[in-house]
């Protein structure tokens, strides 16, 4: 068992060398208004975070993370370009399934992160960068992925514009997406929603429910998808190795996906830019679903940085770039963004075993 007072230690380190990259330190709210996050992720979210009832305040939740109070924070008033890092608790429920594990993840742990708002072209390159630099001395493993990638992907489908938004709606539930995409490849009835005077009941407004039930009315018109399309769209899915190897192959799958090809050459800027800090392309994977299994406000580069043999660890690092929530969050204002967080606890885990 680690002391929390090595957690902490570790966490101070980290904070430093985020302040030395300018970051201006902030402590968000541990008590937040839930309804941000359900807006944000649905009803998914209470499987996830501790949510009460304040008989003020209406539902609450504790803090699930930094990254969407510090972007209410800069959006409801922050300059930009603007740096900022924190050091603090966050609160998750894990899922033990029948039987407690051995070794339980904790419920209740450190994160100490980084944010930045800027438009530099250059960002992802630079946080990423600046997580490399600050887990050098843990030799952990680095993996990147794109979902603008598999976003744009999705928009280029000869499909309607209601199928292909429900698809980038689940794009972050596999399952879901992969039962939406089989149904979407058939043909299909129509279906149309019995209305009667029944009232309306459940925590959806009758204006929300409507708009639901014509959302999915519209998704079930339209052609199927031609099988060569699921094909492809399943060949980007699977591409994963060294980040060279990798941006080879999404230029070959581009003449077949063309709606990738922004993104495939903004992928070889930021593969060019990480060679330039010193950080060599081929030692970092690229895989393409890799944001599929991240907060779901990430819209463009992802990363992780694991401790390879550590079995039912987290990422020890994680991040990437979210510029759609500034928008959600800045009702309609909108800034490029990107951070990520460190948990200092199993930092202070891999110093304990000399990392």
């Amino acid at each position: 068992m680690i002391p929390r007072t090595a957690k902490a230690a570790a966490g101070r380190r980290i904070l430093e060398a985020f302040r030395a990259a300018g970051a201006v330190e902030v402590a968000p709210d541990i008590l937040l208004p839930a309804d941000t996050l359900l807006d944000l992720y649905g009803e998914d979210i209470r499987a996830r975070a501790y949510l009460t009832t304040d008989p003020i305040r209406g539902e609450v939740v504790l803090r699930p993370d930094f990254t969407v109070p510090v972007v209410r924070m800069h959006m409801a008033g922050g300059a930009e370009p603007a740096r900022y890092c924190y050091l603090g608790e966050v609160f998750r429920k894990q899922d033990h399934g029948d039987t407690r594990p051995d070794h339980p993840r904790d419920n209740e742990y450190l994160q100490a992160g980084f944010e930045l708002f800027s438009r530099d072209p250059d960002a992802d390159a630079e946080v990423f960068a600046l997580f490399h630099a600050t887990l050098a001395p843990c030799r952990l493993a680095a993996t990147m992925g794109d979902m603008q990638l598999l976003l744009d992907a999705v928009a280029g489908l000869p499909l309607s514009e209601p199928r292909r938004a429900m698809l980038a709606h689940h794009i972050w539930r596999p399952r879901r997406f992969e039962r939406l995409l089989e149904r979407f490849s058939a043909p299909e009835t129509p279906r149309r929603f019995a209305i009667n005077g029944a009232p309306w009941t459940g925590l959806r407004t009758e204006a929300e429910m409507l708009s639901r039930i014509a959302r999915l009315e519209a998704a079930a018109e339209g052609p199927p998808l031609p099988p060569e399309w699921r094909v492809r769209l399943h060949r980007l899915f699977s591409v994963a190795g060294p980040a060279p190897a990798a941006l080879d192959e999404l230029r070959v799958l581009a003449d077949h996906l063309p709606a990738i090809a922004p993104a495939v050459e903004r992928l070889a800027a930021r593969l060019a830019a990480l060679s330039a800090r010193g950080i060599d392309p081929a030692q970092v994977r690229f895989d393409a679903s890799h944001g599929r299994q991240t907060m779901e406000y990430y819209d463009g580069m992802t990363f992780s940085f694991t401790a390879e043999g550590r079995v039912g660890w987290p990422p020890v690092a994680s991040g990437g770039r979210y510029d759609a929530l500034t928008r959600v969050l800045g009702a309609g204002a909108a800034i490029p963004a990107v951070g990520g967080i460190i948990r200092p606890g199993l930092v202070a885990e891999l110093e304990g075993a000399e990392c």
